[in-house]
């Protein structure tokens, strides 16, 4: 499976809160899933299902939210308990108990930033430029802003599941896409030894050398340049707006260098 990923563009302020309304609810029923399992003995992953037709029928606003979107909440919910259980298990020191997640100071999750949908609640148009939401909260249609490839790969490939994401820049939808990826390689005999350092990014046994990306360090500066001139403009009245809109994607930018730096800058 390959995760391909598209910009969220071209919605009102009322289509992105009802995105942030599907957000809270899946939240919602992840909550009341751990919530269950915490009252009640026996609890398996059937039994979460189940709980997400009982909280349809009592709560209107979980009836909005697809069916397939509260059995994923459901199935993360599971997900958790079930590596708390695995980890029992092997007398592991860290157990990880499934309702200190994201916050560890609360008791239940409070920072939900996607909601994921299977097969249905979701629409792609035929060119694949646009998708529609069609689920109870009627988010309506968006275009994706993404490249050739991974257009390409979402009209040609399986889409097995369909997650929005909200993130500081914008919104974003995964396409979780069902495919084996292959590597196919030409054998020619020649072996060559790698050596990955801190100065250089990898040295082979040729002696040739690559640079670092220092992809890191250059999104840091961006972040300091952001920050200096937030503290600049804050200090007059007008001209503000524009160092405050462009701080936040600074950081996003940053925090993403951070997880998919391979070695350190």
């Amino acid at each position: 499976m390959i995760v391909r990923e598209a910009k969220l563009l071209n919605g009102t302020a009322q289509q992105y809160q009802a995105l942030d309304e599907a957000i809270r609810t899946a939240q919602f029923i992840r909550n009341k899933c751990l919530r269950h399992w915490i009252d009640n003995q026996g609890v398996n992953k059937a039994t979460l299902y189940s709980l997400c037709k009982d909280l349809a029928r009592e709560f209107p606003f979980a009836q909005k939210l697809n069916s397939s979107a509260r059995q994923t909440s459901a199935e993360r919910a599971w997900s958790a308990i079930s590596t708390f259980y695995c980890r029992c298990k092997n007398k592991e020191a860290q157990k990880g108990y499934p309702v200190a997640l994201a916050v560890r100071s609360t008791k239940f999750q409070k920072r939900c930033r996607s909601v994921e949908y299977k097969v249905s609640g979701w629409k792609l148009a035929g060119d694949g430029k646009s998708i529609t939401f069609t689920d109870g909260f009627q988010a309506g249609t968006f275009a994706l802003y993404c490249n050739g490839e991974a257009r390409r790969d979402i009209l040609t490939l399986k889409i097995n599941r369909v997650r929005v994401i909200r993130r500081a820049d914008g919104y974003y939808a995964q396409f979780c896409l069902d495919v084996e990826r292959r590597e196919e390689v030409e054998y020619t005999g020649r072996v060559v030894g790698l050596d990955v350092g801190l100065m250089h990014f990898y040295t082979d046994s040729n002696g040739n050398k690559v640079e670092c990306p220092k992809f890191l360090r250059r999104a840091e500066r961006r972040l300091k340049q952001q920050q200096r001139r937030l503290k600049i403009k804050s200090q007059v009245s007008q001209g503000g707006q524009t160092p405050i809109q462009e701080l936040p994607q600074a950081e996003a930018t940053a925090r993403q260098s951070a997880s998919q730096s391979p070695t350190p800058a």
